[in-house]
């Protein structure tokens, strides 16, 4: 039987280019690949870089769904049934809300397909698809299936060195899709199998790209004990009370540690206890940052704006704060209420959500009734604030101190965000992964290429 394992096209946000559609391959995607039995033919087909055919004798279509593509992938749906194809769809959405899902398609998949994907493809086959599959009880990180990295289609990402080395988080803020019923529990996958990864990927720089890369202490000290002797450059995504194990931050520096994605989420105590963020203390925000940043590690700060207690003036407040403290790079949302999630519901009963169009839930609209400013006041403050963070004065102004960094800094900060659009035009001339492997280059010298042994 010929499978499409589809990605649904993604729609711009305004601070968006080309280059977002084509960062990294999905690898939910390349994990069904790899799941898939012998005597199957698999195309994994991302509509983001290349054409859906529909016309190509297709015997299952597979979609893996985010709520902002969900509409896309119920057209994509119905197209493939006009056809006579069956089409199961999963991810992070239909976990979330299968119940008002499962309607579009054939059959949806809750939580992890690895135990699953086997029967799916064999009842599609036998004609005897059923509506729900789900079997996630106990599962554990020794089931997750490394990817089918062959079918990454390299020279059209930016980067293909991404790796997952866990699922999920233990902690379950209310804007989050893990404090929705079928959330994944947080489980690791068994060191080993991401050594295994690594040496696949073989490049001198790994891109993690986990919810939580300490949701387990003990088991990311045996990672990056494992990983020092590598001499790789890596980034990933923390929580702030890493600053409670300083051990650990001095362990990811001396195993190669560039970067780290900090979910700050708001500078205001408030906002933070509205949600239910438990593990961030504002008041210890600063020295947070004076730890990473002294071991010669950048910070990507996640900022969410439209918080319970954000005003008009967050946005001033907040960009204030992030030049002071040499914050390197931002990533922003609109606060935004994810079917299925504590924030969701809350906002539904208490009739604060005026838009139901899942297209604009891409965290760049606001869908929901603000409570200290208005709808427009916190549209146009965003747009405001990433324009501001990534003007050319504030990019100086945040250069950092460690001057390893800063190649790697001023290439983000100019050529991904400020001139973005010219880097995707450069891009239809130079392929995307020699531009990617270029800009690791630039930013961490030659060892951003091969891995050294």
């Amino acid at each position: 039987m010929k499978i499409a394992l589809i990605q649904p096209k993604m729609n711009m946000r305004p601070m968006d280019t080309m280059l977002k559609t084509r960062m990294a391959p999905s690898l939910a995607l390349l994990t069904l690949a790899k799941m898939t039995p012998p005597g199957h033919e698999v195309a994994v087909i991302n509509e983001n870089i290349e054409r859906l055919d529909f016309d190509t004798g297709f015997g299952l279509a597979a979609i893996t769904v985010t709520v902002d593509v969900f509409n896309r992938a119920v057209r994509i749906a119905e197209e493939f049934r006009k056809r006579g194809v069956p089409v199961v769809a999963g991810g992070i959405h239909i976990t979330a809300v299968p119940d008002t899902a499962a309607g579009h398609f054939d059959a949806v998949c809750v939580g992890p397909a690895e135990r699953v994907w086997g029967r799916i493809i064999n009842d599609a086959g036998n004609k005897a698809l059923k509506k729900v599959y789900r079997d996630d009880e106990n599962f554990c990180g020794s089931e997750i299936i490394p990817v089918n990295y062959a079918l990454a289609k390299s020279k059209k990402y930016l980067y293909t060195n991404v790796i997952t080395a866990s699922r999920g988080c233990p902690y379950k803020c209310d804007f989050c899709y893990n404090s929705c019923q079928n959330s994944q529990k947080h489980v690791n996958r068994p060191v080993e199998d991401v050594l295994a990864d690594i040496a696949a990927i073989g490049r001198g720089h790994i891109m993690f790209i986990d919810d939580n890369f300490i949701g387990n202490i003990a088991w990311t000290r045996e990672l990056l004990t494992r990983i020092k002797p590598l001499r790789i450059k890596w980034n990933s995504a923390a929580t702030v009370n890493v600053l409670n194990h300083p051990g650990l931050l001095d362990l990811m520096k001396e195993s190669g540690c560039r970067s780290l994605f900090i979910g700050f989420e708001s500078i205001n105590r408030a906002s933070i206890e509205s949600v239910h963020k438990r593990q961030n203390n504002t008041d210890r925000y600063e020295a947070l940052i004076s730890e990473i940043h002294k071991r010669g590690i950048m910070i990507n700060a996640s900022l969410v704006f439209g918080l319970p207690g954000d005003g008009p003036d967050v946005f001033k407040s907040t960009l204030g704060w992030l030049v002071k403290n040499k914050i390197e790079t931002v990533t922003s949302h609109i606060l935004t209420p994810y079917p299925g999630t504590a924030l969701y519901n809350r906002m539904l009963s208490a009739g604060r959500i005026t838009d139901f169009n899942l297209e604009h839930y891409d965290t760049a609209n606001v869908v929901f009734k603000p409570e200290k400013m208005s709808a427009d006041e916190l549209y146009r403050g965003y747009i405001r604030f990433y324009k501001e963070f990534y003007s050319v004065k504030n990019i100086f102004r945040r250069m950092p101190a460690c001057k390893e960094q800063r190649a790697a800094y001023l290439l983000f900060n100019f050529m991904y965000r400020k001139y973005g659009k010219f880097t995707s035009f450069i891009s239809k001339l130079i392929p995307l992964e020699k531009l990617g492997r270029l800009a690791l280059r630039l930013s961490y010298g030659k060892s951003g290429g091969r891995q050294k042994s």
